[in-house]
């Protein structure tokens, strides 16, 4: 199983959020398809923002939340990640990292786990490749903060789902100089 994969499923026992037994692939009902979508929207456009801002430890933030939420789409169904190969070349335009983080969150709309998958390899890939920061720091450290609010209880339990719930840590150190 992916480590980070097993760290969602983790954070979603802990809160008790439903989801299928590991290997027991289960269909997202047409409601958690829309939840998750627009949870994968909400994570996006926070990235996005990042990525205007030109904050690096706000853009490896971003990022970590969105493998996050889209890890958590695949818990929820019992699937498993598929590493798939991220095809995009840094054209010195911003405008392509836009258009490809839309373009995955949007192919997510069908529910299938392989993009939920897709949105998590480009995710990880990125945060190595393109802003140069350790992915496997930023992500323990976005659920270790995760997981300090297990017993936060909230008016709607699908806002402890989205990563404004929780203070993210400060990741700064997980880029690499």
């Amino acid at each position: 199983m992916n480590k980070y994969l097993k760290l969602v499923r983790d954070f979603h026992d802990a809160f008790s959020f439903p989801q299928a037994t590991q290997g027991v692939n289960t269909r997202l009902s047409e409601m958690d398809i829309i939840l998750r979508q627009a949870l994968l929207m909400e994570e996006g456009a926070l990235l996005l923002r990042a990525i205007k801002s030109g904050d690096m430890v706000k853009i490896l933030t971003g990022m970590a939340n969105l493998a996050y939420c889209a890890l958590g789409a695949i818990a929820a169904q019992g699937a498993e990640v598929v590493d798939q190969p991220v095809s995009w070349r840094h054209d010195g335009s911003v405008i392509s990292l836009m258009r490809l983080f839309s373009d995955k969150i949007n192919h997510c709309a069908s529910g299938n786990p392989d993009n939920y998958s897709e949105v998590y390899d480009v995710c990880a890939y990125l945060a190595g490749n393109f802003i140069n920061a350790d992915f496997d720091k930023a992500f323990q450290m976005i659920h270790d903060a995760k997981m300090s609010g297990a017993g936060k209880s909230a008016a709607n339990t699908q806002d402890i789902l989205k990563s404004t719930f929780f203070k993210a840590p400060d990741l700064s150190e997980c880029l690499y100089e």
